[in-house]
């Protein structure tokens, strides 16, 4: 059974400050007497659930549209994390196994996201030790239940260029009350935008291996 980890479009959704609201527009409705229903669609590369490829940061990196699909696609870990304060420490990652590829970081802005869906500035992100930590292991993709991977009130973005900047695609604005800790088969397909600096996606996990039954995932699959 596949588990949709992805945040719905809808008018009013949350939206990071700053970046553009979503607007559904109808061009044509069948109820008003057109032959088809059609839409018109506003809305920011980075709403709800999308990816962060390096162009995001750098001008220089590589646009969404010539990510590597492998990426994307495949094993992958969530891990409960639930750090002391707004940013996830290095040492909160000591259950994340070696060789994990895709890690997907389940923190309390999940159970959040399931009773409301607005923006809420007090969110948990993941703090630059942690990143270097998750580097230095060989994740090639991390993501996270919030809109931004960091909260950086300076706006320099220092987790996002470590992550980017070597090259690892950041999976952002995810829903992950309905998926325990544990392995999980990653399906995620950013929009096919030609020089992109994000990628809107759906994101969908299928469970392969036995899940948590505590506040951490246990074990080491990849």
């Amino acid at each position: 059974m596949w588990i949709d980890i992805s945040m719905p479009l809808f008018p009013g959704m949350p939206t990071f400050p700053g970046d553009p609201p979503f607007v559904a527009e109808p061009v044509r409705r069948v109820d008003r007497g057109a032959p088809y229903s059609l839409s018109r669609l506003s809305l920011g590369s980075h709403a709800g659930t999308h990816v962060d490829p390096p162009s995001h940061f750098f001008p220089a990196g590589r646009p969404v549209d010539q990510l590597d699909l492998e990426i994307l696609q495949g094993p992958c870990r969530v891990v409960d994390v639930g750090p002391r304060g707004r940013e996830i420490q290095a040492e909160e990652l000591a259950t994340v196994p070696a060789g994990t590829s895709r890690l997907l970081l389940r923190t309390p802005n999940s159970p959040r996201w399931a009773r409301r869906l607005e923006f809420f500035p007090d969110y948990v992100g993941l703090g630059l030790p942690a990143a270097r930590r998750l580097a230095e292991q060989g994740v090639r993709l991390v993501g996270i239940d919030a809109l931004s991977v960091e909260s950086d009130p300076t706006e320099a973005f220092p987790v996002h260029r470590e992550l980017l900047g070597r090259g690892i695609v950041i999976l952002e604005g995810l829903l992950l009350e309905p998926a325990r800790a544990g392995r999980y088969e990653l399906a995620c397909l950013p929009l096919l935008w030609k020089d992109g600096d994000g990628g809107p996606a759906r994101a969908a996990l299928r469970p392969t291996g036995a899940t948590a039954t505590g506040s951490r995932a246990k074990g080491g699959a990849r």
